[in-house]
C-alpha cells in the first residue's frame, strides 16, 4: 500500500485524475494533499467565512470525486481547475446570499409599508391586557383548564390527564370558564366585533 501510495506521490496531475477516475482513494488523497490549502484559501478569501470556505473545500473534491471527466489536462492544470470551480461555486454561494437578503429586505418592507399599524398594535396589547386580567378573575381550575388546553396546546384528554381528573370534568370547567372569561371582556368593555 505505502508503495502505490509513493506512486501516486511522483504522479502528475493527469495521471491523479485518471487514478481517481478508477477509484482510487489514495489519488484523490495525494490531488488533496496537493490542492487542498490554494482551494481553502482561495474560498476563505472570497467567503470571509472558514467553515463555509471548508464546506466549499470538501464540494470541490467530492466533485472530482465523482466526475473526473470533467478535468480536461489540455485545459489547464488541476489546481487551475479546482480553483476554477472553487471560484464557481463561492461566487454561487454570494449570489444566493445577496439574493435571500434582498427578498427579506423586500419582504420585511413590504410588511413594514402594508402591514405595520400603530393603532392595531397598540389594541393587541391592550387586549392582551384585559384577557390577562379576566383570566386571573377565574376560578383556579376554570383558569388552568383554560391555560393548559387553549395556551398549551393540549387536547382535553391531556388536560384530564395532566390535572388528574376526569375528561368531563375538565370539558364544563372548560365551558364554563370561557363564558366567564366572555363576561369579563364584556365587562372590560372588549366585545367580539371590537377592532
Amino acid at each position: 500500500m505505502e508503495d502505490v501510495r509513493q506512486d501516486y506521490v511522483e504522479a502528475s496531475d493527469a495521471a491523479l485524475v485518471v487514478a481517481i477516475g478508477r477509484y482510487q482513494q489514495a489519488a484523490l488523497a495525494e490531488a488533496y494533499r496537493r490542492h487542498a490549502g490554494a482551494v481553502f484559501g482561495l474560498a476563505k478569501r472570497l467567503l470571509s467565512d472558514t467553515s463555509r470556505a471548508e464546506e466549499i473545500v470538501q464540494e470541490v473534491f467530492v466533485r472530482l470525486w465523482n466526475d473526473p471527466s470533467r478535468f480536461d489536462p489540455e485545459r489547464g492544470t488541476l489546481r487551475s481547475f479546482l480553483l476554477a470551480t472553487t471560484h464557481g461555486r463561492s461566487v454561487d454561494l454570494i449570489r444566493s446570499d445577496a439574493a435571500r437578503r434582498a427578498r427579506e429586505e423586500r419582504e420585511a418592507r413590504e410588511q413594514a409599508d402594508g402591514g405595520y399599524d400603530l393603532a392595531r398594535e397598540v389594541w393587541d396589547m391592550a387586549l392582551a391586557g384585559h384577557v390577562r386580567d379576566a383570566l386571573e378573575a377565574l376560578a383556579p381550575g376554570e383558569r388552568e383548564a383554560i391555560e393548559l388546553a387553549y395556551f398549551g396546546g393540549r387536547t382535553y384528554k391531556e388536560v384530564a390527564d395532566e390535572l388528574g381528573q376526569p375528561e368531563g370534568t375538565v370539558k364544563s370547567r372548560i365551558r364554563s370558564g370561557l363564558k366567564h372569561l366572555r363576561q369579563e371582556l364584556l365587562e372590560a368593555g372588549v366585545s367580539s366585533g371590537t377592532a
